[in-house]
């Protein structure tokens, strides 16, 4: 790369930084062509993109961004993942990671808060935005009858309780 490039490459990694969510850092030592192409296309299917950038044109990158804690991360053979939903990131990695040794997840940013592996790992632990949407429509449609069995629950059981006193009391 000549410096052209670099500045270029400089400028469009600091313009995702501007726009994404969550950025992931993770090892790729001694990763086949054919296991990257493969990440590669899992993160693509999961609607993130997976990078291996020159540590320093990528801490270059950083410098000013909300996600400048991960730059102590970029030390050795490393890549970068990003999505603006970082759940599915976290998710792909961290699955990837459970069947392929070699690729080690070091860290991430979320916003301004940098996050550990274990933090990336109980990131995709989360459900994902989809799950959610379908969760909060799924509760939207339940029927009112249900919603108000359920409020009127507890008062019954209190009710109940009141009448088996009051029968234990007629019996003494």
């Amino acid at each position: 790369m000549d410096r052209t490039e670099k500045r270029a490459f400089v400028a469009s990694l600091a313009e995702v930084f501007a726009d994404t969510s969550f950025v992931l850092v993770a090892q790729n030592k001694g990763m086949t062509v054919a296991e990257v192409s493969n990440l590669r296309r899992q993160m693509r299917a999961a609607g993130a993109t997976y990078k291996v950038a020159k540590n320093r044109l990528a801490t270059l990158a950083l410098d000013g961004t909300r996600f400048q804690g991960i730059s102590p991360l970029l030390k050795g053979p490393t890549a970068l993942a990003w999505s603006t939903d970082p759940v599915a990131v976290a998710k792909t990695a961290t699955e990837f990671a459970k069947g392929n040794d070699k690729f080690v997840i070091l860290g991430g940013a979320l916003g301004e808060q940098t996050l550990n592996a274990d933090g990336v790992k109980a990131l995709a632990s989360l459900p994902s935005l989809e799950t959610l949407r379908a969760q909060l429509v799924g509760l939207i449609q339940t029927p009112a009858t249900r919603i108000a069995g359920v409020l009127q629950a507890p008062g019954g059981q209190v009710a109940r309780v009141l009448a088996a006193y009051a029968k234990k009391d007629e019996a003494a």
